[in-house]
């Protein structure tokens, strides 16, 4: 098991879903021509829809290409939707945005939804003298979903509260220019993109069906699908997690370093590791930066972080499982005992925590609309519990364990649920595990050689963090190293460090997509990775 990043259990995961067949392909085939003619048979219609007559034409249509090359500075001034507050009432404002839905009142009147960055108003063009005309609102009515435009108006406020916005305030329309038009036909509609499970399961128990948009299909449309107010919701609350981190471990006196990717053997001993020939001589991608951040600590820097790509050969198709993620990894000098490096993982992530509830519940609130949740229990200060404290309640909940052994992931989640009847939380570290489950460069207990001074630490029931004393004595590592089926040249260079004076230290590493993943409590990691890379996925 890698000390990074946790060990898999394929039998207790989720299976792989096929893979396209030639047929699909050839109908998806199909389905993109229709939408590239439908979109040009679409665009030639927008341009006919501006009528050259009409002596408000200017204040509507595409904008030139020549216009969008950088062409000058107009000094116009910007407004994002999410600042469309009622302060502005009565005020001129220029914005951009996609066209969510437009929605025709007759022949003088229509309704364009504007979103840009999960916020959203609503928009009103009504024809008036000198202000818009018919042809405008048939021109509106023409865009196709998810175009990017442009709209100038006046700021209003209604006298009712507005349901199909974020912004309780209206644009009154002047004027609508299209920056880009978006096909007529999408892969994917935003609206079933963002569609959460119970309103699903609401509309079936009404005998109405409504789209479900698969995992695959998501990720394969993923630019569409990242638009939806959940993610927009998840991947900035993955950007704070990893601000938290860096601000976080920079005020304890932590210096961030970068380790380097291409390796020349397996940081992590095992075979899940993505060989690959640099320039003539066998290599592999970093499974971790653990060699190289310990080696830092070697050149004397006490404290330092990472926060960089990770890669895992892995096979097996799971839940919590990527073959590439972004590792967040800590090493520092211990003066004492491993417990300090624990005491720096119980501050951090409850620090993160906290800030993420206070701060970021805007965010939440979006993710919760789509994927309902309930908030994460921790306690303010972390429990800890050794292992065989583990393995014991696991016996008297009827649970057979090796005492020597690994948890598996269903005696992980059975852990979890008697911690949190038992200690009213689902943040906790569980430390002092076998020496024989962990990587080679773990430090023996000094008190039973069949434990080791390490820890994990678990999240509603998941492992998210692996993280230990390390050895630094030279001899003892080699030993270690070939005890655990390592070639010692590989990394002699590694081990090498160690000769010329090395202090005691620890660390820890962790996914990224995890954290993000369990506070959230998500079902899939793939929610929680941009473009998932993992044994069936390459792309987008």
């Amino acid at each position: 098991m890698s000390s990074e990043e946790p060990s898999q259990n394929p039998a207790a995961e989720e299976n792989a879903e096929k893979k396209l067949s030639k047929k699909d392909l050839a109908k998806l085939e199909r389905q993109r021509k229709r939408q590239e003619a439908a979109a040009a048979a679409s665009a030639a219609a927008a341009v006919a829809a501006v009528d050259i007559d009409d002596p408000l034409a200017a204040n509507y249509g595409e904008i030139p290409f020549n216009d969008l090359q950088s062409k000058e500075i107009s000094g116009k001034i910007w407004t994002n939707v999410k600042d469309l507050t009622t302060e502005l009432k009565d005020k001129s404002v220029l914005i951009r945005g996609r066209a969510q839905t437009i929605r025709a009142v007759g022949k003088k009147m229509a309704f364009v939804v504007v979103r840009k960055e999960g916020f959203t108003v609503q928009c009103v063009l009504t024809v008036a003298q000198d202000v818009v005309s018919p042809q405008m609102v048939k021109f509106a009515t023409s865009l196709s979903r998810e175009s990017i435009i442009d709209i100038e108006g006046v700021v209003s406020v209604p006298a009712q509260s507005i349901t199909g916005a974020t912004q309780q305030v209206e644009i009154q329309v002047r004027k609508l220019y299209v920056v880009n038009k978006a096909i007529p036909i999408l892969p994917i509609s935003f609206e079933d993109a963002a569609r959460s499970e119970v309103e699903i399961e609401k509309a079936l128990q009404a005998g109405e069906q409504l789209v479900r948009v698969n995992q695959d299909t998501r990720l394969n449309n993923r630019v569409i699908d990242l638009r939806t107010h959940a993610n927009q919701g998840i991947f900035r609350i993955q950007y704070q997690v990893e601000n938290i981190f860096r601000q976080f471990l920079s005020s304890e006196g932590f210096v961030g370093i970068h380790t380097p990717k291409l390796i020349a053997g397996s940081s992590e001993g095992g075979s899940s590791v993505f060989r690959l020939d640099y320039k003539g001589k066998p290599a592999c991608l970093a499974q971790s930066p653990q060699l190289h951040k310990q080696m830092v600590i070697c050149g004397d820097f006490g404290r330092v972080f990472e926060v960089g790509p990770v890669f895992r050969a892995e096979d097996s198709f799971t839940h919590r499982h990527l073959c590439e993620f972004t590792g967040l990894d800590v090493e520092m000098e211990i003066n004492e005992h491993y417990s300090e490096v624990m005491d720096i993982v119980d501050r951090l992530f409850v620090a993160m925590f906290d800030y993420l509830n206070e701060k970021c519940s805007k965010e939440l609130e979006a993710i919760n609309r789509q994927y309902p949740f309930e908030n994460l229990k921790y306690l303010p200060k972390t429990l800890r519990l050794t292992f065989e404290e583990g393995v014991q309640m696991l016996k008297e909940a009827g649970v057979e364990i090796d005492p020597f052994g690994d948890l598996n992931t269903e005696s992980e989640r059975k852990l979890g649920q008697l911690v949190l009847e038992k200690y009213n939380t689902e943040f906790y570290i569980l430390h002092r595990y076998p020496l024989a489950v962990r990587p080679f460069y773990t430090m023996p207990c000094y008190d039973d050689p069949k434990y080791s001074n390490s820890f994990d630490v678990f999240i509603r029931g998941e492992e998210i963090i692996s993280g230990a004393q390390r050895i630094h004595m030279p001899e003892f590592l080699a030993q270690r190293a070939q005890e655990c089926g390592i070639d010692v040249k590989t990394i002699s260079t590694y081990i090498d460090c160690f000769r010329y004076g090395a202090p005691p230290h620890g660390g820890f590493g962790v996914g990224l997509e995890r954290v993000v993943m369990l506070f959230c409590a998500l079902n899939n990691i793939r929610k929680a990775s941009l473009f998932p890379r993992d044994p069936q996925r390459i792309a987008p």
